[in-house]
């Protein structure tokens, strides 16, 4: 896993779904690393333009997305409301 830096914002309360928590379970894996990761401004497995949304955005105050393969290539998500309030861990089939 990559080096964790800094968090440049607040994630809020952290939620998760039910199929989130059901895909990490599996790949027994824990969500804090990926939590983190986002946190920190690594936003994944974004392509290049998504992720200068995400600069973007960072600045401007609006969402923030980052998509991570679990070690068993299950894709999840992690959004990022634009007030920062919320943080919610989920699959792309559940958004």
């Amino acid at each position: 896993m990559k080096s964790v830096e800094k968090s440049k914002f607040s994630l809020g309360r952290v939620v998760a779904t039910p199929g989130a928590l059901s895909a990490l379970e599996t790949a027994q894996e824990s969500a804090l690393g990926y939590l983190q990761r986002h946190e920190s401004g690594d936003w994944g497995n974004l392509p290049p333009e998504d992720q200068q949304e995400n600069e973007f955005s960072l600045g401007n105050g609006f969402r923030l997305l980052s998509s991570y393969r679990l070690r068993d290539e299950t894709k999840i998500w992690i959004i990022t409301e634009a007030d920062r309030s919320v943080t919610t861990i989920l699959l792309p089939s559940e958004y």
